[in-house]
Formats: C-alpha cells, structure tokens, sequence
C-alpha cells in the first residue's frame, strides 16, 4: 500500500526534499518555510490513501479535493494556499510554489524505484490528484497576494504623484495670483474685461485643485473596505442557527473552519438569508444520518461558499429550473418554492452568483461566489 510505503518513509522523504531546495539559487527551507509545505502535504497524503482503502472512500475528498480543477474546500487546498502566500512573503517567485510539490513526486518516485515499491495504479492517480489540487491552489493563492500586492503599491505610488503633482500646481497658482493682483494695481490692461475673466478663470482652477485634493484623500478610504464584514463571524452565526434544525432532522452539520483574514462586503442580512436559506433546504432534503456541510474558502479574488447534502442527486436537467420561482422538488412540498429564487436574487445584488452543482447518487453542492476582500488591519 502506498500509504503505508510513505507513512514509513516519511522522514527520508523529507530529507531528500530538503536538499533539493538547498540547491536551487536562494532557497535555504526552514521548518517555518516547510510548515505549510512538504510534511503537511505529506501527512494529507496518507490520510487521503488511508481512507480511500476504507467503506467510505468518498470521504477522502473532504482532505485531498475532487480531481478536474473544480473549486472546493479541502485541507490540501488550505494549506496549499498559505504555503503560497508564505512564498510570496519571503520573496521567491511562483516557479518555487511548483517546485516545491514537484520535488516531492520526484522523491516519492525515486524512492520507490530503489526499494522496488509496489503501488497501484489508482494510487498514482490520488497521487496525482492530490499534487495536483496543492499546485493550482498554492499558485492561485501566490498570484492573487502578488496582484493584491502590486495594486496597492501601484495605488499607492499614483497617490503620492497626484499629490506631488497638486501640491506643486498650487504654488504656481498661488503665484500667478499674487503678480496677477500687482499687475491689477499697477493698473496696467489687466484691470479691465479682459482680466476679470482671467480672474474668476484662476479663482475656478483652484477650486479644481481643492476638489482633486479631496478625491485623492478619498482614494484610500474605499467604501468596499469599509463595508465588509468578517467571513468566519458570518459563517459560525449561519452554522448556529442551524444546528438545531440538523438535530431535529436527524443528520450532522459539519463547518470546516473559515480563514480569519478573509472578509465580503455587502448587504450581510441579504447575504445571511440567502446562505441560510440554503442551508435550511440542504437539511430538509439531506437524507437521515447523513452528513450537511458548509464550507467557505478563498479561490483568487473570490469568496466560495459552499452548501453540500446527502440527497441522493438531482434529476436529470433540473438544475437551471431550480431557481425558477414556485419551483419544488423532492418529496418534502412544504414551503411556496420560492427560496432559491429569492437567494439567487439575493446574491446577485451583492455582486456575486449562485450556482449548483450535481454529484451523481451523492447530492448537490450550491455553490454562492463573491468578490473577495481581506479584514481591515
């Protein structure tokens, strides 16, 4: 078993990674470097094969994600990120994110082939899914914190020149003023029409200047920032109020827990009526003794919240009329069926879309996705 081959070599691979990343220009890895790295994805790893050998198989997603890219919640790709963002912090570039779970695979290989370690060909697969999962999010991560980076400093820099650039105009205003006005008691031609209009013309230009003097103080107080509210408060209060309602229902709510960094802005009762509605319609369609999971997670410059249940799957086709008002499906008619409707309309006004998503003989996954802010400092 694969798992067993890496929980046994677990600190011969880490060895063989190290030194790899000693030899690369720059890189000298430290624990704290590492933390969020190798030995982490390494323990996901054996978890992730572990439970794949299990009655539960699917179970495995919940550490390593689902394979093709789609976006979701797992512990590979939380941890992905942060070592993405640790990078960036220490100056490296997006290449020393690839390389990173590359050296890995390549000691996971090179090993394998020395003590002639059988593996089989759906552990490859994990295998692969799992590297996978941990270079789109850690380079996901990497590019948004470098972009976020670069437009504040960018921001920043054009602030400083608009003021410069407005601060000096002043002056030269406020001189061209002061010789207009010895000009005028000189009484030379000035002092007629002709200069009454170049008066009020300066009086105007430094109105102008006063007003652009606002809108760059303005510059750095955004509204958006202002506005928002913590991702992980919203969160907890939404699992709150529904814990009950699982109980009662007879299944478990299961609510990873949310980056305290990460942040929305919005409407947040629109947004709270809108996740808990679905919240509320993933339990009463969830099947008994099964599990409901909310989850909410960074993608690049977008807030995931996700909404998962048992419910066995959708019918076919019936995605897009779900959120058709006085639209009801399954056996449980109660209500007017006009929750999704309302929520879809609900998070359209805070800039965001819902969607959903089919996992056959499983359940569903809606899916709401918003602008991604980060908590004022």
């Amino acid at each position: 078993m694969m798992y067993e081959f890496l929980n046994n070599n677990r600190e011969e691979l880490t060895s063989r990674c190290r030194k790899k990343v000693a030899k690369r220009p720059g890189r000298s890895p430290t624990d704290e470097q590492l933390q969020n790295g190798v030995p982490m994805f390494l323990d996901q790893l054996i978890r992730t094969l572990r439970i794949e050998q299990t009655v539960a198989p699917m179970e495995s997603l919940k550490i390593s994600g689902p394979a093709g890219g789609t976006p979701a919640a797992s512990e590979v790709g939380a941890s992905a990120a942060q070592h993405g963002k640790d990078l960036l912090d220490l100056g490296f570039t997006v290449d020393e994110v690839v390389h990173d779970y590359g050296d890995l695979c390549q000691a996971i290989t090179d090993l394998a082939v020395e003590r002639d370690a059988p593996f089989q060909v759906d552990e490859f697969r994990t295998l692969n899914r799992c590297l996978d999962n941990a270079i789109a999010d850690a380079v996901t991560e990497f590019g948004y914190q470098r972009e976020s980076v670069t437009v504040d400093r960018l921001a920043k820099e054009a602030n400083e020149r608009a003021g410069w650039f407005a601060h000096e105009l002043r002056n030269f205003l406020g001189t061209a003023s002061l010789a207009f006005s010895a000009a005028k008691a000189g009484n030379l031609s000035l002092s007629g029409a002709t200069g009454s209009i170049l008066e009020r013309s300066l009086a105007s230009l430094s109105r102008l200047i006063d007003e652009s003097l606002v809108d760059i103080r303005a510059i750095g107080q955004q509204t958006d920032v202002l506005n928002s509210f913590s991702l992980s408060e919203f969160i907890a209060e939404i699992a709150s109020a529904a814990e009950l309602a699982a109980i009662a229902k007879g299944c478990s709510l299961d609510t990873p827990p949310v980056d305290v960094e990460l942040a929305i802005c919005g409407n947040r009762e629109l947004l709270l009526s809108a996740t808990a509605n679905l919240l509320q319609n993933a339990i009463k369609f969830t099947h008994i003794n099964t599990e409901v999971r909310l989850s909410a997670y960074a993608s690049a410059d977008r807030i995931l919240i996700d909404v998962s249940d048992h419910c066995g799957g959708l019918p076919p086709n019936s995605a897009e009329a779900m959120f058709l008002p006085f639209t009801q499906g399954g056996m449980d008619r109660t209500g007017i069926g006009l929750g999704l409707t309302i929520a879809q309309q609900s998070v359209r006004a805070n800039s965001g879309t819902l969607t959903v998503r089919n996992t056959a003989s499983i359940g569903c996954v809606f899916t709401i996705s918003l602008p991604r802010f980060a908590i004022p400092a």
